[in-house]
This record gives C-alpha cells, structure tokens and sequence, in this order.
C-alpha cells in the first residue's frame, strides 16, 4: 500500500533543502511505496522523488499569506488535490525520527496533534486543541473545510486565532494521535529559565516518531546559532542527536 505525505511551502522561511530533508528522513521511515507530495510557489532544488505541485489558489489576497495566524495553509482543503486521497500531512519544521507506521494505521476521520494542556500546562487551554502540524486526513471528505472558510474569509480570521483552530471545529471526525508518538521539542525536551545554558537538551525516547518545533526556535536555529530559543529558555550549543539528524538527511549528506 503506498503512503501519501504532504507538505507544503511558500515564501522564504524554509528553502528546498528543508523540503529534501524532510523527504529524506520520511522514505528512511515509510514501509513499502512513499508518494511524497509539496505544495510550492517555488520549485528550484527540489530531489527528483519529490513530485511538486502548485499551492491552490483560495482566493486569499498576497497581503493576507503573511497574516498571523497562517491562513494559507488552508490550501491543504482544496478540491484541486483532491486525487491525493487521504494523506499524512508534516510541517516543515518537524524532525521524523522513527517509523511512521502509526500514523497510516488512521483510515478514517481526521487525526491530529493534541496541543492542549499538556503541550502548555499552566495556561488558559482546552485538555484536548488541535494542532495541524502532523495530522491525517482525507482531501474528498473535507472540501467543506475550505467551502465555510471562503464563505466569509475576512469574518473568520477575525473570528479564529488561526487555521487549525478553524479546522479543528470543521473537519471531519476529529480525533488524537496517542501522547507520546509526537513530542514537543520545546515543551517536552527542552528545559527552563536558563537551565538549557549548561544543560542540552534530552535525547527522545523511542517511542517517539516526529519531534516538533513549533514556533522559537526551528531546527536549524538550535545548529547555527550559539544561543537559540524564546528568553528566559535560552539554550546554548547544537544537540548532538539534532546534528547527526541534519547531517545524515540534509542536502550535504548528497543522498538522493
């Protein structure tokens, strides 16, 4: 059975190569055929395994793509990809660490990210949020997603925070990956109020498949600058397991 990842990017926050390494670290962890999809206004240095698609056109003004709250990303509800079926969809700024097997065992509904309580404890937040930075779903079953945001774009990105809190009360049979298949890097690996001076960060667990960083710092912050991630949680020096990851799957490891 072949799997179907998605990913999508636009702008220049992330490049190719981030694109590449994470293509190359999902068919490291994909059983069988990987059908690996991007959604790009840019398609300069893309690996020829990656097939490159257009970023569909939701009627969203320029102006609005760099809007907080990341609007765009609702592209991923189009009819105009709606051949792809059901895929896995990873952001950009996620580290695919073990077999994602797990997450192709979910055929029906939507499944997501839990950034509830227990990714911010201690914060006015539902037990159970979703997050939309790794989640499966099917495009055909959730055109409806797009259809009521197009129906009063300007009134709903006033309404809504951002994309995934209005696709988390759209999209179809929503439900969670279990606790633990992704970690936070920020809330469940790093550490507080300077610790992370002196401390590096944990190694995950095995159990874990995808490490995600949302928000300060991205990967590639924490192996080229000295002192990354949000005051007062300063770290300091690059994790020596987020190196080797970047030097195994990045564009100068040369792997095609």
């Amino acid at each position: 059975m072949q799997a179907t990842i998605l990913c999508i990017k636009w702008g220049t926050v992330f490049d190719a190569s981030e694109v590449n390494l994470l293509y190359r670290a999902c068919r490291d962890n994909v059983q069988g055929d990987l059908r690996f999809v991007c959604l790009t206004d840019n398609r300069v240095g893309l690996l020829d395994g990656i097939e490159a698609r257009d970023i569909p056109d939701i009627g969203l003004a320029p102006a609005a793509w760099k809007l907080p709250g990341v609007w765009r990303k609702l592209s991923l509800f189009s009819d105009e990809i709606g051949d792809l079926g059901r895929v896995l969809f990873i952001d950009l700024d996620m580290m695919v660490i073990g077999d994602l097997q797990p997450f192709f065992d979910q055929v029906e509904g939507s499944r997501f990210l839990n950034v509830g309580k227990s990714w911010y404890p201690g914060r006015e937040r539902l037990e159970k949020e979703v997050g939309t930075g790794v989640y499966s779903y099917d495009i055909r079953k959730n055109a409806h997603v797009l259809e009521a945001f197009a129906k009063d774009m300007e009134g709903h990105m006033k309404t809504w925070q951002n994309e995934q809190d209005f696709v988390g009360a759209h999209a179809d049979a929503p439900s969670y990956w279990p606790e633990g298949l992704v970690l936070s890097f920020k809330r469940h690996l790093c550490h507080r109020y300077g610790k992370g001076l002196f401390v590096a960060p944990s190694v995950p667990p095995d159990s874990a498949r995808i490490v995600a960083f949302h928000g300060d710092p991205r990967p590639v912050d924490t192996v080229k600058q000295t002192i990354w991630g949000p005051a007062p949680h300063w770290h300091a020096g690059a994790p020596s397991w987020i190196t080797a990851y970047r030097q195994r799957y990045g564009d100068d490891a040369q792997k095609t």
